[in-house]
């Protein structure tokens, strides 16, 4: 099975549900699972209360992402992305007893921005014109005709930005569920997980530059020397780690179910990168060498209520809760750090500075007859980024607040099933300060910000044995 990077998600870098049903209910599934994919992530309860079956799917996610580095909005490249699972439920050990999971592509986060700024002369000339009250595209076309004047202004206007983020997630699940009584049903699920991260922000310069020919003459170097500064830790690393989720399902009558669940942190090894020279904030340099940094996946705790006024009719709203302040409030960089007087310092914080997420869901699905069923959904996440710490969140955009969610599945006979959902999440855009960007000092004195849209389709084939 191949899982591709850098997809993004909905809460978070989370997606708002595994498997197509979790999607087009709006991920509000803790009360009310339906197959293996959605049980074993959402609630492994869940898994106590199906058929032997199992299932596949696969999803094309389609996030739409921008912003403004201090120079003018750019959009990212690579936009479209594979997202598969499999899971799969059977009895196990003993009446009531059922073993089940599944292997998943669970989150990702990831931007690819490439963008030509002026050079320093022609920025200091922009930002003049835009104080004397000029908007930034006149001062712009302005600073650009003044600097091709001046003596090797044009000779050095070559500069640009590489900002390139990739995070991504791949989970295995083992589950094990039993039906207690006619009411309750407990779950535990194993989360046994892959993630690969690699960061790049960088900014290279051309400078004048001289050589010495053949002839042994000292001359130019045609369009200058270049110069790269920044963090680039480009080269793909992978860690692991292991959790667990703990699930319960309480049918309070024929019309009510409870649910519960409880996911806790994903505690992963390092990832290490062997990179050469590194820039980091606060005037910190590092020597070429070895990086490292921990980035767990936070703990979790989410409760559902289902509901069924008619025996065709279900509704099911959720809430959640994500820790993403123990996992990204700072991210640690360790390695051959020496601070801006010299000094040897272990490690460099990126204040990334996220806070906890709140997530509302709410589904609801009708049975239109004997093979057709539809759905809907709406989720809502709390923002876990500010708009005043946008600039340092440039290669972490995870912005989005709203989603809406369309699907349905198919009773095709002889045990086959066929199950469909689109998700479209709203763009929202975050605007920093100016002068807040991360490119500042370079001339970026433009308001950074950040815009994120999503849409996503899946696919689903189940087989009840």
């Amino acid at each position: 099975m191949g899982i591709s990077s850098s997809a993004f998600a909905t809460d978070g870098y989370q997606l708002i549900g595994i498997g197509q049903y979790a999607m087009g209910m709006g991920g509000a599934v803790v009360a009310a699972p339906d197959d293996p994919l959605s049980a074993a992530m959402s609630n492994p309860a869940g898994l106590a209360l199906l058929a032997p079956q199992a299932a596949f799917s696969a999803e094309i996610f389609n996030p739409t992402r921008k912003t403004n580095m201090g120079f003018g909005e750019i959009g990212s490249h690579s936009n479209v992305y594979g997202v598969p699972a499999i899971g799969w439920v059977a009895p196990a050990f003993g009446d009531g007893i059922v073993f089940g999971g599944g292997v998943y592509g669970t989150s990702g986060l990831g931007v690819n921005y490439l963008q030509q700024v002026p050079s320093g002369v022609e920025a200091g000339i922009q930002q003049q014109l835009e104080q004397n009250g000029l908007s930034p595209q006149v001062a712009s076309q302005y600073a650009s005709q003044y600097a091709a004047q001046l003596p090797g202004g044009p000779s050095f206007n070559n500069s640009y930005i590489q900002s390139f983020s990739s995070i991504t997630f791949m989970q295995l699940a083992p589950s094990i569920a039993m039906k207690v009584n006619h009411h309750l049903a407990v779950g535990a699920t194993l989360n046994v997980a892959a993630e690969q991260a690699s960061f790049q922000q960088t900014m290279t310069g051309y400078a004048p530059g001289e050589v010495m020919n053949q002839k042994g003459e000292i001359v130019p170097v045609p369009g200058g020397v270049a110069q790269t500064g920044g963090l680039n830790l480009s080269s793909p690393s992978w860690a692991y780690g292991v959790g667990f989720t703990l699930g319960a399902l309480y049918q309070v009558n024929d019309m009510v179910t409870l649910g519960f669940t409880y996911k806790s942190p994903i505690w992963f090894t390092p990832l290490t990168w062997q990179a050469g020279t590194q820039n980091g904030p606060g005037g910190a340099t590092g020597a070429a060498g070895q990086y490292s940094g921990h980035l767990n996946y936070p703990q979790q705790i989410a409760l559902g209520l289902a509901i069924h006024p008619t025996k065709q009719w279900l509704i099911s709203v959720e809430g959640q809760w994500i820790n993403w302040r123990s996992t990204l409030n700072t991210f640690n960089i360790y390695g051959p750090w020496t601070d801006a007087q010299g000094n040897a310092q272990g490690s460099v914080s990126l204040g990334t500075h996220w806070s906890n997420q709140w997530v509302a869901n709410i589904g609801t699905q009708y049975d239109v007859n004997n093979w057709l069923q539809v759905r809907a959904g709406y989720t809502y996440g709390s923002n876990p980024i500010q708009a005043s710490n946008i600039g340092n969140n440039i290669l972490f955009p995870a912005v989005v607040e709203n989603a809406i969610t369309f699907g349905s599945t198919q009773k095709l006979g002889m045990g086959w099933k066929l199950t469909e959902a689109y998700m479209h999440a709203f763009a929202n855009t975050l605007t920093g300060a100016a002068g807040s960007s991360p490119f500042a000092q370079n001339g970026g004195t433009q308001a950074p910000s950040a815009t994120l849209a999503e849409n996503s389709f899946g696919l689903q084939v189940g087989y009840d044995f």
